[in-house]
């Protein structure tokens, strides 16, 4: 662990990020350009910045608002806020870890339920597959979310383009997926 680390670390909801995802909350300085450059940020409750702001109080009330919002399920990674930011602050990576502990502590948005139930479908095809098979994608997502009637209408123009295939391609080695999926849930 660096000096720098080593230096930050508490018993706080910072040290606690810092630790698990090498983030260091407290470098913000708020120029707001991760939040100004977000393609989401006008939906979401807190933007990217605020986000480090929250985390940066110490505030335990500010923790709880942080995991039940809605800010970090809106959150895409597509890392335009880490492209912006002068300190080189890996937002995209402290919104997954944020979404991991609301998870892990029953705290996610109600309407986030979707999206939720997507993440898992889609991680769920990629650990039995090695990779993404849609239909399984599909039919997992609609089981979790209840949403059958979804997007129903697409599917038999996509499989008659040749966009769906009936079979799963599996990957040559699926013990190695599945032991990256173990080693990660240890973590």
């Amino acid at each position: 662990m660096s000096s720098e680390i080593k230096s930050h670390l508490s018993d706080s909801f910072g040290s606690e990020i810092l630790i698990h995802t090498g983030i260091l909350a407290n470098k913000c300085y708020q120029c707001g350009k991760c939040s100004a450059g977000c393609p989401v940020s006008t939906e979401m409750d807190y933007p990217p910045s605020m986000v480090l702001r929250m985390i940066q109080t110490e505030d335990p009330e500010e923790k709880e608002k942080l995991l039940r919002s809605m800010s970090i399920w809106l959150c895409v990674s597509c890392e335009m806020c880490l492209q912006r930011c002068p300190m080189e602050i890996d937002i995209p990576t402290l919104m997954d870890y944020l979404r991991q502990r609301s998870i892990a502590s029953k705290k996610q948005h109600p309407k986030a339920s979707k999206i939720i139930a997507f993440h898992k479908a889609f991680l769920d095809s990629i650990n039995v597959t090695g990779r993404l098979y849609e239909i399984g994608l599909v039919a997992n997502y609609k089981l979790r979310s209840g949403s059958f009637m979804q997007d129903v209408g697409v599917a038999p123009e996509m499989f008659m383009k040749g966009k769906l295939s009936l079979t799963p391609e599996m990957i040559r080695n699926r013990k190695k997926i599945s032991e990256i999926f173990r080693n990660t849930i240890k973590k």
